[in-house]
């Protein structure tokens, strides 16, 4: 446990969620307009909203998630996107972002892609950009997405290609959060259009930052135990419980004695290579920062487990790790559909810095930087996975200048 020195060094520090202030509601006045697609709990919401955008729509079809975002944030419209009407706005719209589902196409979910009923929400998304016109957009999803074929191409390249066809300059990067004050390591693609029209400058991805102070212990060992959310934990299966609590700090399963292994452990244990070393229980160690924060968030599949106590993580937990200020209070039927509405989040913290990019464009305050790009036809020949170190992948067909 931390002692109140400790606790008192850490809050003293610019933590990624202290930017979101200390009370609900906290609404900004401005000019710059937002509508937020599949908004879940308002992770894109609540950064852009604090980067000084009002939004004037947003959509979710989740109940759970939608009383979530309506006590935090405001109101907006629950139902089917591709059953509602989108409203008209006297004013072109200045942002549009949408993380549609990504179970489809991420490897902690169905990997069924375009067979999966979700899996062509994006469409719904595009309709979107064609009615609104909005001069930014902003589409989020997991990096499986690189690797969906749709026809002769890439489902990413025919996603680029329609908001080509509505008079976009795209471009595509893969984001680790943690390089973007985020205390996880989520790695998440990001495409960006820019109209053609209407004043607009250049988009240019976020920044890569550093520090030191993303750690587990950085992140969750200093908070109030009256605080909202806090005392939540999912109920697990007994024998989930006994492993988890077997594993020491910075382990996994590979540390438990064998023979204190479950026999469809063990049978894993022996053959690692035909089931290509899993690293089940992952329990990270305070020095480390966090991993990726998954909607499912199985206990077995996902390091979840506390790093000292015989637990997973609490719902406040998560939601300090994708960095929810502790105001933001979670709601719902039950405990598992609030880690569901975290982990389907865009982290805030991460939002606000795409926020941050989308207003300098709107602005035209950002220049053409003199640096290293891909371009979309040579990133298909290379055949090479996207990593997050890697520069922005430009949608053209031939290197030109924008």
């Amino acid at each position: 446990m931390p002692t109140k020195k400790s606790q008192a060094k850490l809050s003293q520090k610019e933590r990624p969620w202290s930017i979101f202030g200390h009370r609900k509601n906290e609404i900004k006045d401005s000019k710059l307009t937002h509508a937020s697609l599949f908004a879940g709990c308002g992770g894109f919401d609540l950064g852009f909203t604090q980067a000084g955008f009002k939004t004037v729509f947003a959509n979710d079809i989740d109940e759970d998630a939608s009383e979530t975002y309506r006590h935090n944030l405001g109101e907006l419209i629950t139902g089917d996107i591709r059953q509602i009407d989108f409203p008209k706005f006297r004013k072109r719209l200045d942002v549009l972002t949408a993380g549609f589902p990504c179970q489809p196409f991420s490897n902690a979910g169905s990997r069924r892609g375009l067979e999966d009923n979700r899996g062509t929400l994006y469409e719904a998304a595009i309709r979107a950009v064609e009615h609104f016109n909005p001069k930014v957009v902003l589409f989020e999803n997991v990096r499986g997405l690189l690797s969906f074929g749709a026809g002769k191409d890439l489902l990413v390249g025919r996603i680029c290609e329609n908001l080509k066809d509505l008079g976009y300059q795209v471009s595509f990067r893969l984001i680790d959060a943690s390089n973007h004050n985020v205390p996880q390591r989520r790695l998440r693609l990001f495409i960006a259009g820019v109209s053609d029209s209407g004043n607009v400058g250049t988009f240019s991805f976020p920044t890569s930052i550093e520090r030191d102070d993303l750690t587990l212990r950085d992140t969750i060992y200093d908070i109030p135990n009256n605080t909202p959310n806090q005392k939540e934990l999912m109920q697990l299966n007994p024998q989930a419980i006994k492993i988890g609590a077997m594993v020491p700090e910075g382990g996994s399963w590979k540390d438990i004695p064998y023979e204190k292994l479950p026999d469809r452990l063990k049978k894993i244990a022996d053959d690692m290579a035909k089931y290509r070393w899993p690293n089940f229980y992952r329990r990270f160690s305070r020095k480390e920062i966090a991993g990726t924060i998954t909607a499912a968030f199985k206990p077995e599949n996902a390091g979840v487990w506390h790093p000292t106590r015989k637990r997973i993580f609490s719902v406040r937990e998560i939601a300090r790790i994708q960095t929810f200020p502790d105001w933001f209070e979670f709601f719902g039927r039950n405990t598992k559909c609030k880690y569901s509405q975290i982990g389907n989040a865009v982290p805030p913290r991460l939002a606000y810095e795409f926020a941050l990019c989308a207003a300098g464009a709107l602005s035209r305050q950002v220049t053409e930087q003199n640096k290293p790009r891909l371009y979309y036809s040579e990133f298909i020949k290379k055949r090479k996975p996207l990593r997050a170190s890697d520069s922005e992948v430009i949608y053209s067909p031939e290197p030109m200048l924008f």
